[in-house]
């Protein structure tokens, strides 16, 4: 009986410690994973743009249109605050607006669609000017 006791105790002990490091692991890890844009990695990862031209908050807003087949979103930023200034689906090929966000916020999406794909933007602003995080394209089901 007091062997069972003690494999209780340190079954207790060890899911008490696994949960505690869960717990910790995933607000830690998944804060970045949310807060993708102005982080201090992301920001570091570029290595090309000198370091001497980080934005001052002060200074001008840098507008870039992210396009392809779908259209283009416009972004605009300023310092790390990104804008999403506006958006143009391509209705020649089909292609519509389901949502675009305007900011500000640390990034900003755009959702566009032709009926049978949809391709979702995330932007963010890298060093004052707007950068591509995420494109995520999805297949739509039929509707029947």
């Amino acid at each position: 009986m007091r062997r069972r006791m003690l494999l209780v105790g340190l079954w207790a002990a060890t899911t008490v410690v696994a949960v505690l490091v869960g717990v910790f692991a995933v607000s830690t890890v998944g804060a970045t994973i949310r807060d993708r844009g102005p982080v201090g990695d992301e920001v570091a990862r570029d290595v090309s743009v000198p370091s001497s031209s980080v934005p001052d908050p002060e200074g001008p807003a840098v507008s870039e249109e992210i396009s392809g087949e779908w259209g283009a979103f416009l972004v605009e930023c300023r310092d790390t605050w990104a804008y999403g200034v506006g958006v143009r689906p391509d209705k020649d090929a089909g292609w519509r607006i389901v949502s675009w966000e305007k900011g500000p916020d640390d990034d900003v999406d755009a959702v566009f669609s032709d009926g049978r794909n949809s391709v979702d933007l995330e932007v963010f602003c890298n060093r004052g000017r707007p950068t591509l995080a995420e494109l995520e394209r999805n297949t739509l089901g039929e509707d029947d």
